[in-house]
């Protein structure tokens, strides 16, 4: 289980490093709201993640609110990918559009899963195994839809 994690945590933290050095040079500023919204994720991602390394302090309502945000961020991700625009810069994939159905119902998996922690984290065990949850929801989209 713990190798398990720590590999999702891994795709995780490379995700996130990535789209902070995919923002240079966006010039459509839909993909630009995109990649914005992906990075605050990400962001919320890492608050988790430093926790259940140790290198920040178990604070369960802090890791509830980046819980919350990473669902808020899920429920809005549809809404910014209707439009099939493009960027040289943007890692995203056309089969986004060609299946945009499945490309949703991703996307409101991780909003639950999010969602369902925030609700549910009472201790650092809870984040831990929820950590696991998002990444894996993360990673399903990532797998699928993006370069």
């Amino acid at each position: 289980m713990k190798s398990k994690f720590l590999f999702v945590f891994s795709v995780s933290a490379l995700c996130i490093g990535t789209l902070a050095l995919a923002h240079t040079g966006v010039k459509n500023m839909t993909v630009m709201a995109r990649m914005q919204s992906m990075s605050a994720l990400g962001d919320s991602v890492k608050v988790l993640g430093e926790m259940v390394k140790g290198n920040q302090a178990f604070d369960a309502a802090e890791a509830r609110a980046a819980a919350e945000a990473i669902a808020r961020h899920a429920r809005e991700t549809p809404t910014l990918f209707e439009a099939p625009e493009t960027d040289p810069k943007s890692e995203a994939l056309p089969v986004i559009w060609e299946d945009f159905t499945s490309f949703v119902a991703k996307s409101e998996a991780l909003e639950t899963v999010a969602a369902d922690l925030a609700v549910s984290m009472q201790a650092e065990a809870d984040l831990r195994s929820g950590l696991a949850r998002i990444g894996t929801a993360c990673k399903a989209c990532h797998e699928v839809y993006r370069k």
